[in-house]
């Protein structure tokens, strides 16, 4: 083997078990949800008749999409010697999309193979009727992270509602929405919502137990037999428990645990292990982060990153101000007033990329806000220098 490549089989029995396609054959921190889901929502496909329309919301990473590939994976099999029963499952997420017209028309691309976008949109969806009605039967769609078409929910109240509206005939449409969002709910609009949510299934944050018990689950499958430490899974278990009660978050921090064992070429994986992947994970979190910011949040940050450099932080709202005029002027941008500038840091301080505390001014006024990057230095001026127009001034970052 190469110096390019790895063997770490001496860690890794399975690393598919540890990525986020995997969909595990049991769930049972999830019970729960999954008798709701199957009781409430998918049991009269079992007499021919189709399911409720459905809405399952919580934070990412809380096993939504799983337990809906789970059960209908389930129900597939009941019905399938079951011939007077025809049954079709479609997953579509909506993740980069941000309308009704979008993900229509990924839908149609992935029951034809043709993509409609650019026609108007209501010839899009007489499209969708059409090839819905080729299959024919009982056809239950899957929309994963909905919450990405915003208020342009148009899909959420045609679907449910095809047979009814006279769009498909002798068959019937049924609609699963997933949502990461715990307030798009809210916002739809109200005949979305009353097609929609029949049945609202919640899923709460897993707790530390809950995290340990699945991390457990899929070490036994991904990691060579006594390669994972009891302490790293239940340190993984608590860091996500602690932060955001996610199964792919607890999961992300030990399948890179294992791969920085790999590299160190140890035989197990340890707690140490563990704090580093945390470290690792949150700075690849805090670099995409940094990537959705809007062009005003970067040149916020970009201001305030300069000042970091030159060990001029924390800095004073004037002072960020300052530095951030200095920089629109040289990426030839229009600039915009110290207080708007102000609501940006406060935003970037939300997600955790910058940091702001109120300070007395002494002796020069009034208490004053004092900012300084709440994120490593390269990491921040590597992601930044994403944008070209960046270039110049974060060439004199790295001068000084």
């Amino acid at each position: 083997m190469t110096e390019y490549f790895q063997d770490r089989s001496a860690i890794f029995e399975s690393e598919r078990i540890l990525k986020e396609s995997y969909t595990p054959n049991d769930l049972p921190e999830r019970e729960t949800q999954l008798k709701r889901l199957g009781l409430e929502v998918l049991s009269p496909v079992l007499n021919d008749a189709p399911p409720h329309n459905a809405f399952l919301y919580g934070k990412p990473g809380q096993g939504k999409t799983a337990a809906a590939r789970f059960l209908l994976e389930e129900l597939q099999d009941e019905v399938e010697d079951r011939s007077e029963i025809s049954l079709t499952t479609i997953f579509q997420t909506c993740k980069g999309h941000h309308s009704s017209y979008q993900v229509a028309c990924d839908l149609v691309e992935q029951l034809t193979g043709e993509n409609p976008n650019g026609h108007p949109k209501r010839m899009v969806f007489t499209r969708l009727y059409d090839a819905f009605q080729e299959i024919g039967g009982i056809v239950v769609i899957v929309l994963d992270e909905v919450d990405n078409i915003g208020n342009k929910d148009m899909i959420l109240y045609e679907l449910p509602r095809a047979r009814d509206n006279g769009h498909i005939e002798d068959m019937d449409v049924s609609v699963i929405g997933i949502s990461n969002d715990m307030t798009f709910y809210d916002e739809l609009d109200p005949r979305a919502k009353d097609s929609l949510c029949e049945v609202e299934i919640h899923f709460p944050p897993y707790d530390a137990s809950q995290l340990r018990s699945i991390l457990n689950r899929r070490s036994e499958k991904a990691f060579v037999d006594g390669a994972v430490t009891q302490e790293a899974i239940a340190l993984a278990a608590a860091l996500a428990a602690q932060d955001l009660g996610s199964a792919r978050q607890a999961i992300r921090y030990l399948y890179k645990a294992g791969e920085f064992a790999a590299l160190n070429d140890e035989s197990n994986v340890s707690e140490e292990h563990v704090r580093e992947a945390e470290d690792h994970v949150e700075q690849m979190n805090i670099a995409q982060s940094i990537r959705d910011l809007t062009i005003q949040d970067q040149l916020a940050l970009l201001a305030l990153t300069s000042l970091t450099a030159e060990d001029e932080t924390p800095s004073p709202t004037p002072e960020v101000y300052s530095r951030y005029t200095d920089i629109t002027s040289h990426v030839d941008t229009n600039s915009i007033a110290m207080r708007r500038v102000r609501s940006h840091l406060h935003d970037l301080d939300m997600i955790g990329v910058v940091s702001g505390a109120k300070r007395s001014g002494g002796s020069r006024g009034g208490p004053k806000y004092y900012w300084e990057i709440n994120t490593d230095l390269d990491t921040t001026v590597n992601v930044l220098r994403e944008n070209n127009r960046f270039d110049d001034v974060l060439d004199l970052i790295d001068k000084s």
